[in-house]
């Protein structure tokens, strides 16, 4: 569906210039932005390779599994019914430890893994948990100390100051964070009020 979308946004805008008479310009802007695209990749390939050794450095060195445990009494309390010695449990801290440390990249395996783990937990296997709905939200609002992939993306494409979004990138997430976590607990409650069997 996608796919559908993109093709008709870029037929409508190629008729739209043909139309205008504006080709010229448009053609010499697809180039130039081509162009820029592969240099920002070819730039991006280099701090990404960093940033994924570091998650690697962090995951051998045990680092992401402390903070795991740092964290272990606050997710226990956002998966009730889940218990701790789970596999969803570990998989779960992994990636949020790995969002934390704006590690994406090392955090998605975890993610999945987990997602297939609460799965065989769930009862209705038509759909998502609460839990399952619960992880979502908070992996997609996740809290970002080191915003990894912004920084690498602002490295590309020749800032003079990539890491100053660290603190508004903090405060950012932390806000989503806490308003995805308190908009699910009241859709957990609402929902369990309106249907107590479920």
């Amino acid at each position: 569906m996608v796919n559908v979308v993109w093709l008709v946004l870029i037929i409508g805008g190629l008729v739209v210039s043909a139309v205008h008479g504006t080709m010229i310009p448009v053609t010499q802007a697809i180039m130039t932005s081509s162009e820029k695209a592969v240099e920002i990749a070819l730039g991006f390939i280099g701090i990404m390779t960093l940033w994924l050794g570091m998650a690697r450095i962090a995951e051998e060195s045990g680092m992401m599994r402390t903070l795991s445990r740092l964290m272990n009494p606050l997710v226990s309390r956002l998966f009730p019914g889940i218990p701790k010695d789970h596999p969803a449990m570990g998989n779960m801290l992994m990636n949020i430890s790995a969002n934390v440390l704006g590690m994406g990249g090392a955090a998605t395996p975890f993610g999945l893994k987990a997602m297939e783990e609460l799965q065989k937990l769930n009862t209705l296997k038509e759909r998502a948990s609460a839990n399952m709905i619960t992880f979502l939200a908070i992996n997609t609002a996740s809290i970002n100390l080191i915003p990894a992939t912004v920084i690498a993306l602002r490295v590309a494409a020749g800032s003079h100051n990539p890491t100053e979004i660290v603190g508004p990138t903090i405060l950012a997430t932390t806000i989503s964070s806490l308003v995805a976590v308190s908009v699910d607990r009241l859709l957990r409650y609402w929902h369990h009020d309106t249907n107590p069997n479920g």
